[in-house]
Parts: structure tokens; sequence; C-alpha cells
């Protein structure tokens, strides 16, 4: 009778009402709405909002390039609250980046399984709070960097950021399949930044530095589009593996692959010791063949394994570039 009741009242109501949960006892009640989630969660979402990953590979090739560029310069180390403040300010910088990239995704982000479950998606973080966290994040990443560095190092990081969010995300990820190449200069962007912050310029060995991180990034973003290419398509990111063939994909990671390695031996000359060249065309070789091995499979029909060029090229920055950092040191 209690359920025949509460059908009835449903069905009579002239508006929409809520579901009701029937007890054993015959009376009904509302269902309990989930508890918001608590502090602990939620901090987690807004860090999960920085990409920490990300900035993790980031600062993997500043701390290097600063460490060189006080070499070069001053024939020493840079001061270490000079490296401290890039740090921190360049983690600040990344993380307002990617936290502002949320929010421009927020469309996108729930259509990929990749990204389904970042805080937005998941209504942990809403779109506006990420957005007021993102430009809070850069405009102290912006002030760290220019109160205790100099302008240049500054406007360099506003202009990253601005890249990142404005043209990448906003414009060429959406309609271009040249997307990952161009969207390599933000990527890239830290090392000269490191470098103006310690020179207050930037000179040769910055740009080489900047064309290595720069030839990284095809073939390292390649294979993880490879991998989530169904997921591109059902967003309609037009990523180079969703519009263009499998051999295709191969043929420039290889290309790019080639052109990192030129790069990496040509800031040889710079080295100290054998340990830099050494592990720069040791490692970039290896990289080289993981590619042609793409390539070749592309060719023949087979499974791609596109995640062992992706961890292989994860590998191969960390490598090299803290070889670049022991070489510095042993001077």
């Amino acid at each position: 009778m209690a359920a025949t009741a509460a059908t009835a009242t449903t069905e009579a109501a002239p508006h929409p009402v809520r579901p009701l949960i029937i007890r054993t006892d015959g009376g009904a009640t509302p269902p309990s709405t989930p508890p918001p989630p608590g502090a602990a969660a939620v901090l987690k979402a807004y860090v999960a909002l920085t990409k920490p990953r990300i900035v993790e590979l980031l600062l993997i090739t500043t701390i290097p390039a600063m460490l060189l560029a006080a070499r070069v310069a001053h024939n020493g180390l840079p001061p270490f609250l000079t490296v401290l403040t890039v740090v921190v300010g360049g983690a600040f910088a990344a993380g307002a980046a990617n936290a502002i990239n949320c929010y421009l995704d927020r469309d996108i982000d729930p259509l990929m399984r990749r990204t389904s479950r970042r805080p937005i998606p998941q209504h942990t973080v809403s779109a506006s709070n990420a957005l007021v966290f993102g430009l809070i994040l850069g405009a102290a990443s912006v002030a760290i960097i220019w109160i205790t560095t100099n302008t240049l190092a500054a406007l360099l990081t506003l202009a990253a950021i601005a890249y990142y969010d404005i043209v990448y995300t906003m414009w060429l990820k959406r309609t271009t399949a040249a997307n990952t190449v161009w969207g390599g200069v933000c990527g890239a962007a830290p090392v000269l930044i490191g470098w103006a912050a310690v020179t207050g310029g930037l000179s040769w060995e910055a740009w080489i530095l900047f064309a290595i991180v720069f030839f990284w990034q095809p073939p390292h973003f390649f294979a993880l589009a490879i991998k989530y290419k169904d997921d591109y398509a059902a967003a309609g990111i037009p990523m180079l593996p969703v519009v263009a063939s499998a051999s295709r994909v191969g043929l420039e990671s290889v290309i790019w692959s080639w052109l990192m390695v030129a790069a990496s031996v040509a800031l040889w000359p710079m080295a100290t010791t054998p340990l830099y060249g050494v592990v720069a065309i040791a490692c970039g070789l290896m990289f080289c063949l993981e590619a042609h091995r793409l390539y070749g499979r592309a060719r023949r029909g087979e499974d791609l394994k596109p995640m062992r060029l992706f961890h292989w090229s994860t590998s191969y920055i960390t490598l090299v570039f803290v070889a670049l950092a022991i070489d510095t040191f042993l001077v």
C-alpha cells in the first residue's frame, strides 16, 4: 500500500518531485545527497589542477639551464636564492597555465577518458574557482620572478603562460594538427626563463637548450596522442594521429628525434667533461631507435606500442639535463 500511495502521489504532482525511498515501516524519506568533499580532497583537487608531473618535467630542464648560464656568464654557480625563487616562480607559472588550461578545456575534458577525472569534470572544483586559482598563481609567479630576478625573466614567464593558454589551448589545439609542434614553444620556455634570470639576457647556448626541448616535444606528445587517439577524436581535437596515417606520425617522430639529437650535440662544446656528450649521444640514439621502431611498426601495420617511446622520452630529457647539471658541477 505504501508503494502504491507513493506512486500515485508522483503521478499526480503538477511539477517534478524528487524520487522517494520507501522504508520498511511504510514511510518515505527523500534520498540523501552526497556529502561535500572534505578539505583534504579539495586541496588534492587544486594540486591536480596544476598537473604536478608536467611541472616536474619543466623544472628538470630549468635548473641545469641556470647552472650552465652561471658558468658561461660568471664561471661559477648561480646564487641559491635565485635558483630557489625561479623554481618556486616557475612551478607557480606552470601550475597557473595548467589550471587555466583546465578551465578552458572544461567542455572537452568530460568527453575524454584521460581527462574526465580532472577536478572540474568531477565537480570537485568549480570552473570559476579554477580560473581564479590559475590567475592568482600566474600573477604570483610573474611577481616573484620579477622582484627577485629581472624584467626579462618576468616577461618571458608571462609570455609562456599566455602562449600556452591563449595561443595553444584556445587556438592551435582546436584548429590544426601542428598544435603539438608549435605548442612546444611554451614547454621549452623554462630554459630561457632560467637563463635570463641568471644572466639578464639570452645567448646562443640558451637557444640551443630551447631547441633540444622544442624538438623533443613532438615525438613525446605524438606517442601520447596515439595512445589516446580515440579520446581526441571524440572531443574533435585534430591531433596528428587523429587526422594523419600512422606512417606519417611515425615518420615525423623520426625527423623530430634526429633534430633533437643534433641540437644536443651542438651543445657539446660547452661541456667540460665527456659526461654530457656520452649521455646525450647514447640516450639520443636510443630515442631515435625507438622512434624508428614506431615508424617501422606503422609501415607494417603492426601494433604501434607508442608508450614505449613516450616513457623513454621522459627518461631521455631527465638523463640529458641531469648529465648537463653534473658536468657543470665538475668544473
